[in-house]
């Protein structure tokens, strides 16, 4: 049986700022989705709520997977990492098989009757704590911790399996976060610069290998091609970004209020609900409401970057920076596709998109955060040892 003061103790030792950020961000984000959709009679069926509902729900099942491993014991979270690692790579793999499913020309879903998964959304986070794994295990206990050729390999080893996955779908903008997220855990691990240097460079030969050898399909080398001239086709490939900045426009400085966005309500602007969401912020909440969000976001950056710093275990620094990184680069990448400064690739904005997979994945980042923070802030005598017994005086 729990002791209650124990728990009531855990509890108070939270990170209540990271949680208020994220419940803020939370809320927002439902009632932007709900905004986005209410006059979409191809998506709601009749009913204006649709879409609100089913992202409560999305919200509700990624908090309790985040309580569950908020309240886990770290060391099981180590013991558990490997089988997250692997069921990331088995949900990739089944991706690719035929019952896996393609939308937006992506083959990047798996369909369970009304519900489909996005596996990728999870291999961020699998990668992310695979990496950490790795540096934990062969750095502590040593007498002079070193992050070598060995470990890097290991932990490129580790980002390999689920990129060339990811890059078979072919899913851009989840292979775009997820190089950034390595790069980022890299750095924050101690390798060598030089490792950073190379993979950068194997990064742009990568990319330009890709698209002059037709890897890359039309649509996505057209995204690119739009990003440097959205004239160049204002009708296709540049739609997108034109309605998008259009939209943000509209909103001035205090926006034209919830529910009441003009491109919003014409539903010009394509993907508004999921990929696009920032739009809707942009223009009913204006710069103080799209301001206020991107606050918020900042306080989870913020908050994870000061359990990582404050750490002392390896293992819970490394995977601490690495969340920031993956929900740095990914914001960053979202928001920009809305403003016209980074191409169109189709990925959610953190806890505000619509959709199951990526809400699940960082509610669990968020839970594996106050897990660290929670092992760092607990006394040392609690942290590493049972409570002592009180002997009975006779």
């Amino acid at each position: 049986m729990a002791n209650p003061a124990r728990s009531f103790v855990r509890t108070t030792r939270v990170d209540w700022l990271l949680m208020l950020a994220v419940v803020g961000l939370l809320t927002i984000g439902s009632l932007l989705v709900w905004s986005a959709t209410s006059h979409r009679d191809d998506l709601i069926g009749g009913d204006p709520t649709a879409y609100l509902k089913k992202q409560l729900v999305n919200v509700a099942i990624g908090v309790v997977l985040m309580m569950m491993v908020l309240a886990t014991d770290h060391r099981w979270v180590r013991i558990l990492a490997p089988l997250v690692y692997l069921g990331s790579i088995a949900g990739l793999a089944l991706v690719l098989s035929p019952i896996g499913t393609t939308i937006n020309g992506s083959r990047s879903w798996l369909q369970f009757g009304s519900m489909s998964i996005q596996p990728s959304e999870f291999a961020k986070l699998a990668v992310v704590i695979g990496m950490a794994l790795v540096v934990a295990e062969r750095s502590e206990g040593r007498w002079r911790p070193r992050v070598g050729t060995v470990e890097v390999l290991g932990m490129l080893l580790i980002a390999a399996v689920p990129a060339t996955l990811i890059m078979m779908q072919p899913d851009l903008g989840t292979m775009l976060v997820l190089t950034a997220t390595v790069f980022g855990v890299l750095a924050v691990s101690g390798a060598p610069r030089r490792w950073l240097g190379l993979m950068a460079a194997g990064g742009v030969t990568a990319a330009v290998a890709a698209v002059a050898s037709g890897f890359l399909k039309q649509y996505q080398v057209d995204r690119f091609l739009a990003f440097t001239n959205p004239d160049l086709d204002p009708r296709g490939a540049g739609y997108n970004v034109e309605q998008a900045r259009i939209a943000v426009g509209n909103g001035g400085l205090f926006g034209q209020g919830l529910f009441h966005g003009s491109q919003t309500r014409s539903g010009f602007v394509p993907e508004q609900h999921t990929d696009f969401i920032f739009t809707v912020a942009g223009e009913e909440l204006g710069l103080v409401g799209a301001g206020a969000l991107i606050a918020l976001l900042a306080v989870i950056l913020w908050r994870a970057l000061r359990i990582a710093a404050r750490t002392d275990d390896v293992f819970g620094r490394v995977a601490a920076a690495g969340i920031a990184c993956w929900f740095g680069f990914q914001a960053f990448q979202n928001i920009g596709m809305c403003l016209g400064i980074m191409p169109v690739t189709g990925v959610p904005l953190p806890f505000v998109s619509y959709g199951g997979s990526s809400m699940f994945a960082s509610l669990l980042a968020i839970g594996l955060l106050q897990n660290i923070h929670l092992r760092t802030t607990t006394p040392a005598p609690t942290r590493y040892t049972a409570a002592p017994r009180m002997l009975a005086v006779r």
